[in-house]
């Protein structure tokens, strides 16, 4: 298994301010590097609670022998009802490290990487049905284009999609992360980037199997719902899509002046915002970058309730 660097590790510790005796939940476990150090900040009384939806992340949380500490196997997006089955108190923080760990892109046989050879899988959550083989196997021509476009930002997708649908067509199905990278290398212009041209359509069909936006906006809302009052909620994102979703729900709890123009109000009766941000955007130092490539697009956004939502 490879060795997992969890991405602005000591920026996002920081910046949940933690509270020796405090309850925290770390929403994406991953091999652990965050929810360690979470730990080490804890007194006798604090908790840490660990959520993963990968079966291999889940056995490595199994192995931090603390009682302090519980880890579940389960989506963040399921958070809510969580902490009502298990009956926890509100946490004072809350960490989300988005996107996908190094052991999962390096483990060949997880699917997830167009420079291994590999079946066509890509579920983070190994005991769902649906793979990246049936999606690039089953939908049409429309479906792809739209898929490219929107979990993508492939500008060449339907060059792409035209490749794919012509192959299933001559050849069968496409069943191997090899012979759809090669495909979508043949499929598009060739120009000068640092980037592998399958990036994005590997970036598309991950995010579409895993519903990983999704995911993401039923979460926000219910982390901010579960928070204690000046409780932190620290979001480390990867691209774009991710990172829109994030300043959007920032952004809409930060504007509680949504009366209708030319209806007389005074100030006062406008309620103030429920948040406040913690800090500008983060990003990885040049250090970091230099010694993970991989934390190279990371974005680090911080926010404290202050007040329940009205």
């Amino acid at each position: 298994m490879s060795k997992h660097i969890p991405v602005m590790l000591h920026e996002a510790i920081n910046a949940l301010d933690i509270i020796s005796n405090g309850f925290y939940i770390d929403c994406t476990f991953g091999r652990g590097g965050h929810s360690k150090e979470i730990l080490k900040k804890l007194n006798d009384d604090g908790r840490l609670l660990a959520l993963d939806k990968d079966l291999e992340a889940v056995k490595e949380g199994e192995t931090i022998k603390d009682k302090r500490f519980e880890i579940v196997h389960a989506s963040f997006k399921d958070l809510k009802d969580i902490l009502k089955k298990k009956n926890f108190q509100k946490p004072n923080g809350i960490l989300m490290d988005l996107g996908i760990s190094s052991p999962q892109i390096d483990e060949a046989e997880r699917g997830f990487s167009f420079q291994l050879d590999s079946k066509l899988d890509m579920r983070m959550n190994q005991s769902q049905k649906l793979t990246a083989s049936d999606i690039i196997n089953n939908y049409d021509y429309d479906e792809l284009v739209k898929l490219l476009y929107s979990y993508g930002e492939e500008k060449f997708a339907k060059k792409i999609v035209k490749a794919i649908i012509k192959y299933r067509e001559e050849k069968g199905k496409i069943l191997r992360t090899i012979e759809l990278a090669d495909l979508v290398n043949k499929a598009i212009p060739k120009f000068d980037s640092k980037k592998n041209p399958a990036t994005q359509t590997f970036q598309a069909l991950r995010i579409k199997v895993n519903e990983e936006l999704l995911e993401i906006e039923e979460v926000l809302p219910a982390a901010f719902e579960a928070l204690k009052k000046n409780g932190r909620l620290a979001v480390i994102s990867f691209h774009s899509l991710e990172d829109r979703i994030i300043k959007n729900f920032i952004k809409d709890r930060l504007n509680t002046d949504k009366v209708p123009k030319k209806i007389p109000i005074f100030q006062k009766q406008i309620k103030s915002p429920p948040i406040r941000i913690i800090q500008k955007l983060q990003t990885p130092s040049k250090s970091e970058v230099l010694k993970n490539k991989r934390s190279r697009s990371a974005k680090l956004r911080v926010i404290e309730k202050i007040s329940e939502e009205r």
